[in-house]
């Protein structure tokens, strides 16, 4: 099980008044994430409001007793050098070994160099990454045909399989997710077609620690397959 911190579109752990500087008058992180980045960038009162928020919600994954295997950031908010270092910083008191690298064939020219700099921190950091990402390009539309045709051209090394399955769908889910098929990709994932794909690539599989399987990660050679939900 992996952290999915929730710094933008979505409720913090924190109350309100405690993220006043990175909270809207809802309550809630905004969805101008280059407007909330600039504002990162340049106010130290928003950069600790953030540095809180970061520990909170590493300390309530503490809470549920789960092992940390990975952690990533909703809309891959990670990319932000200043969360980025935040949250290098703060992981390593809760034993981060695994962070997602968004990285996915196709990916616009202007994302690749803040997409280098994220590997070489994180390797840096000697945080374990995987080399490819497949889905993010499809995000809501990874159906059966969709897996079936990644599972037919995993590229060499780690590979995350980027989902967002769920029993509902749409905006009953998110607001910001009213065309994603939740459902669609939950019946993908529990396809028996899928799943004798997926056996056909003589890939490893799991979590971070499944596939990488060393002392340096919870979690390196193989296809990684992980869901991701709106939420953490």
């Amino acid at each position: 099980m992996g952290l999915h911190l929730v710094l933008a579109d979505g409720l913090p752990m924190l109350p309100p008044a405690a993220v006043s500087r990175l909270v809207g008058r809802d309550g809630r992180f905004g969805c101008a994430m280059a407007r909330d980045g600039l504002r990162l960038a340049l106010s130290a009162a928003a950069r600790r409001q953030l540095a809180a928020e970061i520990r909170a919600q590493f300390d309530a994954f503490v809470a549920t007793g789960l092992v940390l295997d990975h952690v990533n950031a909703h809309k891959h908010f990670h990319l932000h050098p200043t969360v980025l270092g935040l949250v290098l910083q703060i992981g390593r008191d809760y034993g981060m070994r695994a962070m997602r690298l968004p990285r996915e064939a196709g990916a616009p020219w202007w994302l690749r160099p803040w997409l280098g700099l994220l590997r070489r921190r994180l390797d840096a950091a000697g945080i374990a990454h995987n080399d490819h990402v497949i889905g993010i390009t499809a995000s809501g539309a990874m159906d059966e045909a969709a897996l079936l045709r990644a599972l037919g051209a995993l590229p060499p090394g780690v590979v995350e399989i980027y989902l967002h399955p769920a029993t509902e769908s749409g905006g009953r889910i998110a607001a910001t997710m009213r065309g994603y098929r939740h459902a669609d990709e939950l019946a993908a994932l529990l396809s028996a077609r899928v799943r004798a794909a997926l056996a056909a690539t003589g890939r490893a599989r799991g979590g971070f620690g499944d596939v990488l399987g060393d002392t340096q990660a919870a979690t390196r050679p193989a296809a990684a397959m992980a869901g991701e939900g709106p939420g953490r």
